[in-house]
């Protein structure tokens, strides 16, 4: 029964391949065995992230490998027409040249990651998204020119195939290519990090991801407004998280009433103020307060203070805020409202 044949092969022949086959399967299962209750505890406990990084770029790569390995040798053990054998040699060939490729993509991945991102600063580190994604995609081009090259394939009649219709392409991809510089431009000029709060045109919002076709921005409704990277690039942006301080100007009415004394007692209430509240700068240079307008209701006071780069604005306007009010009510200052006084002329009859 062993010596009956299946399309050009006995059936022990089919028999010793699916067992290869079967094999390859058990030594995958064996190395991911060794590599979680050997490799990787040993590794977790050094210091050095070098071997975390090699240990993550080979575990999948080489587990491939060896499936590719048991399965090759079972089909060329096998008896196949020389077209499909050529066809599994070419496969092959491009199947290793991209499990190579897969090794240099999770060690660069993983290089750009412990060496780039966690151990530089600022901008660096909030750009390494699109830094990995760039890196990554240029490894991915190489690996598969260079596997296309392996099996024969003449690159450079390929490109000049391509270039052929690369005019159209590009007038088509005009809008993508675009979005790519603009992701560069992005990058170069640093004009916004990821966790910036920033304001494009109308929009103001906090950046939560850079990509290479657009830029995406969380507003304060919590919806993500996606802009493409080339308007970005050609907007007018406001980063308001680089501001050193934001500036808050009020505009406070008092009564026709106040006495020129009771106005300078306001006004020097208004300029110690900063000093009692937190993360307000308490620098006089940075606080403002002057008698500025006769308004149809009120003698307007105009006030302007700083709150310093950690302090949260709302929490520290309203803070301000309950200050200035509680300040005048102690003081006797009253605050204006719009009011009209209307005099009635009376005739007298005679």
């Amino acid at each position: 029964m062993l010596e009956y044949e299946l399309w050009g092969n006995t059936l022990e022949s089919w028999g010793i391949s699916i067992l290869i086959i079967v094999g390859a399967v058990v030594v995958v299962k064996l190395i991911s065995l060794f590599s979680r209750k050997v490799l990787k505890p040993f590794i977790t406990r050094t210091p050095n992230h070098l071997d975390n990084v090699i240990y993550y770029s080979l575990e999948s790569p080489i587990k491939f490998a060896v499936m590719l390995l048991g399965i090759w040798i079972a089909i060329h053990r096998l008896v196949y027409p020389d077209n499909f054998v050529k066809a599994i040699d070419n496969a092959y060939r491009i199947l290793i040249v991209l499990d190579i490729t897969w090794v240099f993509a999770r060690l660069i991945g993983g290089l750009l990651e412990i060496y780039l991102g966690k151990e530089s600063t600022g901008q660096t580190h909030k750009m390494m998204p699109i830094i990995k994604r760039t890196a990554l995609v240029l490894v991915w081009i190489i690996g598969i020119v260079m596997a296309l090259s392996n099996i024969g394939v003449n690159i450079s009649a390929l490109l000049g195939t391509l270039g052929i219709g690369g005019i159209a392409f590009a007038l088509a991809a005009q809008d993508t290519v675009k979005n790519i510089f603009g992701a560069f431009t992005i990058f170069t000029d640093k004009p916004f990090n990821i966790g910036d709060t920033i304001r494009v045109d109308n929009f103001e919002g906090t950046v939560i991801d850079v990509g290479a076709r657009s830029t995406r921005i969380m507003d304060y409704d919590k919806r993500i407004i996606t802009f493409p990277n080339y308007k970005i690039t050609d907007a007018n942006i406001i980063n308001i998280s680089s501001e050193p301080m934001r500036r808050v100007v009020l505009n406070l009415g008092l009564t026709y009433d106040t006495t020129p004394e009771k106005m300078k007692e306001a006004l020097d209430i208004l300029k110690a103020i900063p000093e009692r509240v937190e993360n307000v700068s308490s620098n006089p240079s940075d606080t403002t307060a002057v008698f500025t307008n006769y308004a149809d209701s009120a003698l307007v006071i105009m006030y302007i203070y700083f709150i310093e780069k950690q302090g949260d604005i709302l929490g520290v306007t309203s803070n301000m805020n309950m200050e200035i009010l509680s300040s005048f009510n102690k003081a006797g200052l009253e605050f204006a409202f719009p009011t009209q006084t209307i005099y009635i002329q009376k005739d007298e009859i005679e």
